[in-house]
């Protein structure tokens, strides 16, 4: 297959890259340079994972960054698409299960209502901005990630100096729901909803075995035989990282990959310290 893809330089992107070129796909890195993106037609596949880093204090200009890069990319993008002679098939543009936001312990599936605050109202406008796509008549596949795991990237690898140095602990109460899915799966979940002709929508790419952020830090406080008995009160959360802790640290979204696993998709790590495991410890 001939794929294009934004964001490769990313986390995600940059080992879907590596994947995919060993899997003997033409792959194209994009990087948007002007308003009215270029492409060519005879495209195969499209992934879309370009967008500005939610990591970091939520201040009104890194609010509006994230917001821009996820609507008006996406849909220029899409727009782009529409027009050519000859579409490519397939778009998987990312998306994010802030779109439920916080939920407490109420199981989350693809037809679960969109939530309230701003990741949610971004995930609603990402998700809208492929229309012009889907219009179109390409397959769109709207993956919304839950926290990517991978020992060299993302939310893990900053989580393991303090653990390793045995400063790790529980965020506020530890009872809020953490939905994860190892790098791998991610990989996984994008490569099938390529090659898998009834996926299409919102598809939850998160592991089906969601779990607490005190299952969380000690399990991986188990696998790094170190103690976790440091913990960081809401309080000081907020503090540190203002409204993106409530968000990302501090609310619950057990969410669930329901169409993944109904159409067949078969998670290679299900289990967290499985997944800890090969990842931290390879």
């Amino acid at each position: 297959m001939k794929i294009l893809i934004t964001g490769s330089s990313g986390f995600i992107g940059s080992k879907l890259v590596s994947f995919l070129k060993s899997e003997q796909h033409e792959v194209i890195c994009y990087k948007q340079t002007t308003t009215r993106p270029a492409i060519e037609d005879g495209l195969d596949a499209v992934v879309h994972l370009a967008g500005e880093p939610i990591a970091g204090r939520w201040t009104a200009k890194k609010k509006r960054r994230i917001r821009e890069s996820r609507l008006n990319g996406t849909r220029q993008l899409c727009e782009a698409l529409a027009k050519l002679q000859r579409r490519p098939r397939v778009l998987v543009s990312a998306s994010a299960i802030g779109y439920y936001a916080g939920r407490g312990t109420e199981p989350l599936h693809e037809d679960s209502p969109s939530g309230t605050g701003f990741l949610a109202e971004v995930c609603r406008g990402w998700e809208a901005a492929t229309v012009p796509a889907a219009e179109a008549g390409i397959r769109v596949v709207n993956a919304r990630f839950g926290i990517v795991l991978g020992g060299d990237g993302g939310a893990l690898e900053k989580m393991l100096l303090p653990f390793r140095m045995g400063v790790g602990g529980i965020v506020g109460n530890g009872r809020q729901f953490w939905s994860w899915v190892a790098i791998e799966d991610a990989i996984g979940a994008i490569q099938y909803s390529l090659t898998t002709e009834s996926v299409r929508g919102p598809i939850n790419v998160v592991s089906p075995n969601a779990v607490t952020n005190r299952e969380f830090t000690k399990t991986l406080g188990r696998v790094l035989r170190r103690p976790t008995v440091f913990p960081m009160p809401a309080v000081v959360a907020r503090a540190v990282f203002g409204e993106m802790a409530e968000a990302l640290l501090l609310g619950s979204a057990r969410v669930q990959p329901i169409r993944l696993e109904g159409s067949g998709y078969r998670f290679r790590f299900p289990g967290l310290e499985m997944a800890l495991r090969h990842l931290v410890l390879k």
